[in-house]
């Protein structure tokens, strides 16, 4: 009998987009737009998102150029990158807003890989949850006369198998962002 692993298998693929999102999130040597995601600046009454206020893109290695597409925001803009405490500075023009980043430092390299091998270990336990979980459905079953005990203990090197695949590409994914902080 085959066994529909299809929500342990989505369930792993949303641990690893969630992880490479969060990563995403974390500053390496190079600006990039996304770095500028948790900037929510008050705009027209509400905390709004910065990519629907202007356009971001990239200038060089450490600067970002933000385009308001109202020159109005620039002040709001400025004060929720600021607010953010990003630890970049800020100069405005009459185009809109050059963000510099910093020169890493070996310091706050390693703050970083910390940060990321953190996300990275949350993202292991939530992995061993959704194991877990599985696990108990395959005992449930069995227990219900719906399999036997031996396709249980196959079923559940199965579960284990995928676990692993899923720790595995959490750790490429881990990998990859380390050498982005190394840079």
């Amino acid at each position: 009998m085959a066994y529909d692993f299809s929500k342990l298998k989505s369930n792993i693929k949303e641990t690893e987009d969630w992880l490479a999102r969060e990563l995403s999130g974390v500053r390496t040597g190079r600006a990039t737009p996304t770095l500028l995601d948790i900037v929510k600046p008050e705009a027209y009454g509400t905390r709004t998102a910065l990519r629907e206020l202007g356009s971001v893109s990239v200038e060089d290695a450490r600067t970002l150029r933000i385009i308001p597409w109202d020159k109005t925001l620039t002040k709001a803009i400025e004060k929720g990158i600021t607010d953010a405490d990003l630890g970049v500075g800020i100069s405005t023009d009459d185009q809109g807003l050059r963000v510099s980043f910093p020169e890493l430092t070996s310091e706050r390299r390693e703050q970083l890989t910390k940060i990321a091998r953190d996300k990275t270990e949350q993202a292991k336990v939530t992995l061993r949850s959704h194991r877990t979980d599985a696990i108990k459905a395959l005992e449930a079953d069995e227990k219900a006369g719906g399999i036997g005990e031996d396709e249980t203990k196959r079923l559940k090197g199965e579960v284990q198998k995928l676990i692993d695949s899923g720790n595995e590409s959490l750790a490429k994914i881990l990998e990859r962002k380390e050498a982005e902080i190394a840079q």
